[in-house]
């Protein structure tokens, strides 16, 4: 899939600032949250709890028995550029550099290609030093139908699970408009409302 040395830039900086903290004697539980890319350390017995924005009341409590150390949030909303239609993806992953660039590449995939409510345009025209270049990125997305909805969902999602079936995430959790999907994160201690669907 397309990526550019950028996709995983302020995750890998939270990453170094938090070894940097952990290394400091006596230092138990730490995080550095670089803009929504976030990193922790746990020692034994150590929780943190993370809210998840694009949830209303979403939480997700990760203990030191974890081995996911990052979480990280994309999509066309956020500060970022992106080539997909994810209002938001929220993946968790050994690292906050991992993350990083598994939310990017998840958002990205939420997607439906030539669609004529999308509105995109040259990342260049919006940010001249884009590393995206001539891409086009998402600037607008219009009305879509509910089974157009669940069908970009549906690819963020597959491309989601193979990331977890490949150990690279613990999970993600994907929204459009009032719709999600949550692919793995069923032994963080997440709390999912009813309405959610599992990928």
């Amino acid at each position: 899939r397309f990526s550019t040395p950028m996709i995983a830039v302020a995750g890998a900086v939270a990453d170094e600032i938090l070894a940097c903290l952990a290394a400091v004697e006596g230092v138990e539980k730490a995080y550095v949250n670089n803009g929504g890319d976030t990193a922790f350390h746990l020692t034994a017995g150590q929780q943190m709890t993370a809210a998840l924005a694009a949830l209303p009341g979403g939480r997700m409590a990760i203990g030191d028995h974890h081995p996911h150390r990052g979480i990280a949030t994309s999509g066309w909303r956020g500060r970022s550029h992106s080539l997909g239609i994810a209002d938001s993806v929220t993946a968790v992953a050994e690292t906050a550099a991992v993350a990083d660039a598994a939310a990017t590449l998840i958002a990205n995939a939420v997607d439906l290609p030539g669609h004529p409510a999308i509105q995109r345009r040259p990342a260049r025209d919006l940010s001249p030093d884009s590393d995206l270049k001539g891409r086009l990125v998402t600037v607008d997305v219009g009305v879509l139908t509910d089974s157009e909805e669940d069908d970009a969902l549906r690819r963020g999602a597959a491309v989601a699970e193979a990331m977890l079936s490949a150990g690279q995430i613990g999970g993600a959790v994907l929204t459009l408009r009032d719709r999600h999907r949550v692919v793995g994160l069923r032994d963080t201690g997440l709390p999912l409302p009813n309405e959610l669907e599992h990928a």
